[in-house]
C-alpha cells in the first residue's frame, strides 16, 4: 500500500469533521437497516448479506468507471487536448498531488466533475461546453475546484454515502423476494412476509431520507470548501467567480431534458444542472447558492490582498 500524499491545498478541518460525521451516521444507519433484515427474513439473510457486501465493494471499487459511463465521459490524450492536459499538469505541480486522468463529455452543458476513490484513481472530467464558454484563467479556476476534491478526498465519501441509500431501495427488493420465497411452516411464513412488507419498505424510506438529508449537508459544505481551496490555491478568486457566474447563467439556458438527465449527478458536478426557477429554491440542493460562493470569494480576495 502507498503511503497517502498530502497536497499543497489547504486542509479544512471543518469538511474532514463532517465527512467522519456523515459516514458514520450513514454506516450506523446502514447497519442497522441490514440487522433489521436478518432479524425480519431469517430464512433469507444470506442473500441479503452477500448482495448487499458485494454491490457495496463494486460501487467502492469501480465509482469512477461507473460515474464515467453513466456521464458519457472518455479518456483523453495531450495530443487530444493539450491545453485541457496543460492546466491540469500545471496546477497538480502547483498542488503537488498526482495528476489523476482526464476524461471530456461531449455535451453543451457548461460543467465538470470529479470522481475516484482516492487520488491514485481518480477522474477529471469536463464537457465540450464548458470548454468552449471558458477562458484559461476561468478554466484553471474550474479545475483546481475539482481537483480539489480529490485532495480532500470527499469525492469517495460522497460516493458511498449517495449510493447507499439507492442500496437500501436495492436490497428490500431483494430482501422481500428471498422472504417470499423461503420455505418453512406456510401460517408462520404468512404471518412474517406480512409484517416484514410494512416494515421494511417503511425503514428502506427513512435509510433513504436519513442518507438524502445527510449528504445534501455534506455536500454543499464540500462545494464552499473546493472554491475556497481553488482560490488560495491558484490566488485568483476573482477567475473563479467569473467561471461560476458564466457556468451558472449559461445552464439556465440549457433545455429542460438535458438538465433533468444531469440532474440524478448533480452532486457531482461543479455547478447544479438547474433551471433559473429550479435554482431559486434551494432548500433540497445540493450545491450552496451563487451567492453564497461568490460571497466566500470576495472574502477570500480581501484576505489575499491583505
Amino acid at each position: 500500500m502507498s503511503v497517502p500524499q498530502h497536497s499543497r491545498f489547504t486542509p479544512d478541518r471543518g469538511l474532514t469533521g463532517r465527512m467522519v460525521t456523515t459516514m458514520f451516521l450513514i454506516g450506523l444507519v446502514y447497519v442497522g437497516f441490514t440487522g433489521l433484515l436478518i432479524v425480519l427474513l431469517r430464512g433469507a439473510w444470506p442473500l441479503v448479506v452477500l448482495i448487499s457486501g458485494g454491490l457495496f465493494v463494486a460501487q467502492f471499487w469501480f465509482s469512477d468507471k461507473i460515474t464515467e459511463r453513466a456521464m458519457g465521459a472518455h479518456q483523453v490524450t495531450p495530443e487530444q487536448y493539450p491545453q485541457l492536459h496543460g492546466a491540469v499538469d500545471r496546477l497538480c505541480a502547483l498542488a503537488d498531488m498526482p495528476k489523476p486522468r482526464v476524461a471530456v463529455a461531449d455535451n453543451d452543458m457548461p460543467n465538470a466533475f470529479a470522481t475516484g476513490r482516492n487520488p491514485q484513481n481518480a477522474v477529471i472530467c469536463v464537457t465540450t461546453g464548458l470548454l468552449r464558454r471558458l477562458e484559461p484563467e476561468e478554466l484553471e479556476g474550474v479545475l483546481a475546484h475539482e481537483l480539489s476534491h480529490v485532495a480532500h478526498r470527499d469525492v469517495a465519501v460522497m460516493t458511498v454515502a449517495g449510493f447507499l441509500g439507492v442500496l437500501a431501495g436495492a436490497m428490500t427488493r431483494i430482501a422481500l423476494y428471498g422472504g417470499m420465497m423461503g420455505g418453512g411452516n406456510r401460517n408462520s411464513n404468512d404471518q412474517n412476509a406480512a409484517i416484514a412488507m410494512v416494515l421494511i419498505p417503511l425503514a428502506s424510506m427513512v435509510v433513504y431520507a436519513i442518507s438524502f438529508l445527510l449528504t445534501r449537508l455534506l455536500s454543499r459544505y464540500r462545494e464552499l470548501a473546493a472554491d475556497r481551496a481553488a482560490a488560495q490555491l491558484t490566488g485568483r478568486p476573482a477567475a473563479l467567480a467569473s467561471a461560476l457566474t458564466k457556468v451558472t447563467g449559461q445552464i439556465s439556458a440549457i433545455p429542460t431534458k438535458d438538465l433533468r438527465q444531469a440532474q440524478p449527478y448533480n452532486a457531482f458536478y461543479f455547478a447544479p444542472a438547474l433551471s433559473a426557477r429550479e435554482t431559486a429554491s434551494q432548500l433540497l440542493s445540493t450545491h450552496p447558492s451563487l451567492e453564497q460562493r461568490l460571497a466566500q470569494l470576495r472574502k477570500v480576495s480581501d484576505e489575499l490582498g491583505h
